[in-house]
């Protein structure tokens, strides 16, 4: 997403240019890289709350930050992000704090980075009586204890969720996750890797569930952040079927994502109501209400930004699918994917394992997974089943990259064996030792 003064104000002159804008980020096998990024909920240590922007909040933590060597990214004099070489803090609507990590050559520098920065929350956070826990949603608070973010973004969509699903305001307030963006070559390679890792996403929603609590109960599902997105807005989430369509590649995909409901653009430093509104027709009649405004790619790659597919296809691949959850599960979210999709033999077995798998049985697992996660039947197996034949293609791809990369991987394996969450784990604690004392989690998952 653009900040203030950095879009691209290229004008769009012919549909082309939105395809070879996707096709720009293809790159040799020997420029692939690894970026990661993570969400984590604030809280007050003293009573659990969440932590407003101002005082003594999010802004504080941000500001504090700053003698780490962190620029701050500023909406309207207000910091709400920050940014330092390639890896960029940025604040979700509810103040979500998020590392979006640099793109980096391998799984152990991916590590080094999450570990520093991790290091530096807390640092900061104790000053402040702050905590910091990872998990796929907000375990304690109700929708009206959440604080809103000062970026004008947000008061748009703010606006525009409710008319479009039920869900959207949660998803927006209190949930968090894990992604990984990954690079791919030429178009081939762009659509395998695609089609891949969204018949996988239903599994790794599964694998990384970690969302069993909704305002101090449990609430019957692994992972309601999963639940969350089928519940939020239909026009821009899930698994498109686009993407398993004979020929599909960029000009389709970016003919797919030109009829995906916009949201805003942004001129001069601020930010221009237009929810709802096509961006085909923005492209060839402007906006009425704001006569002059024409499209530039710019706003292009904003709007790429607010498709909220499962796997989201930018100038990389952005995986989409995980709940947040312990920084060894954060680090194995990476390491699982790299493994089937840097190594040109896993892809291949990962391509073959879900070679058969039609897109409508895809989407209904989709729908599944929140409930059972790895119990899930698909296709005659347990998910679990499943996810033992993918983690060992994994394992395979990233031994093959001679690194010792494949020792991030010990965390999922460990979940396979033994059949049990992170989300299965807290169920387990709060049944047991817990005494049904659900605010216990935020403390046992902090970093």
């Amino acid at each position: 997403m653009s900040n203030p003064g950095e879009a691209d104000l290229t004008p769009i002159q012919h549909p082309r240019q939105l395809a070879e804008w996707f096709a720009a980020g293809s790159k040799p096998r020997e420029h692939w890289r690894i970026g990661t990024e993570h969400e984590k909920f604030g809280f007050r240590r003293d009573d659990l709350s969440p932590p407003p922007y101002e005082p003594g909040g999010i802004r504080a933590m941000l500001e504090g930050l700053g003698r780490f060597g962190w620029e701050p990214i500023l909406d309207n004099g207000n910091p709400i992000g920050l940014k330092r070489g390639g890896a960029s803090v940025s604040l979700e609507p509810g103040g979500q704090f998020e590392l979006s990590g640099a793109p980096l050559p391998d799984l152990h520098a991916a590590e080094a980075e999450l570990r520093g920065h991790l290091d530096e929350v807390r640092q900061v956070g104790a000053a402040l009586g702050l905590g910091f826990a990872p998990l796929g949603f907000h375990p304690l608070a109700k929708r009206e204890e959440m604080p809103w973010m000062p970026k004008g973004r947000y008061a748009i969509m703010r606006q525009y969720m409710p008319r479009v699903g039920s869900m959207g305001l949660d998803m927006m307030l209190r949930t968090c996750t894990v992604q990984v963006n990954l690079d791919f070559g030429a178009e081939p390679d762009m659509v395998e890797k695609l089609r891949i890792s969204l018949a996988l996403q239903p599994l790794s929603t599964a694998l990384f569930a970690n969302s069993p609590f909704t305002e101090g109960r449990p609430n019957g599902l692994r992972s309601l952040r999963g639940r969350v997105w089928t519940e939020t807005d239909p026009d821009r989430t899930g698994i498109p079927a686009v993407a398993f369509e004979q020929g599909f590649g960029f000009e389709r995909f970016a003919d797919w994502v030109l009829d995906v409901p916009m949201y805003f653009i942004m001129r001069e430093g601020r930010w221009i109501d237009c929810a709802g509104a096509s961006f085909r027709d923005f492209m060839a009649r402007g906006l009425p209400e704001h006569p002059g405004i024409e499209a530039t790619m710019g706003d292009w790659a904003d709007h790429v930004t607010t498709v909220f597919t499962d796997v989201r296809l930018k100038r990389f691949l952005e995986m989409r699918g995980a709940d947040a959850g312990s920084p060894e599960m954060m680090q194995a979210m990476p390491a699982f994917w790299v493994g089937l999709l840097y190594d040109d033999a896993a892809q291949k077995a990962a391509a073959a394992l879900v070679r058969e798998w039609p897109v409508a049985e895809l989407q209904a697992l989709r729908i599944a997974v929140p409930e059972r996660a790895l119990e899930t039947p698909f296709r005659g197996r347990a998910l679990r089943d499943w996810g033992r034949d993918a983690v060992a293609i994994a394992r395979q791809g990233l031994r093959a990259r001679g690194l010792g990369e494949e020792r991030y991987l010990a965390p999922l394996e460990a979940v396979i064996e033994s059949g049990e969450t992170q989300a299965d784990r807290w169920l387990r604690l709060c049944a047991t030792e817990w005494n049904g004392a659900v605010s216990r989690v935020l403390d046992a998952a902090a970093i």
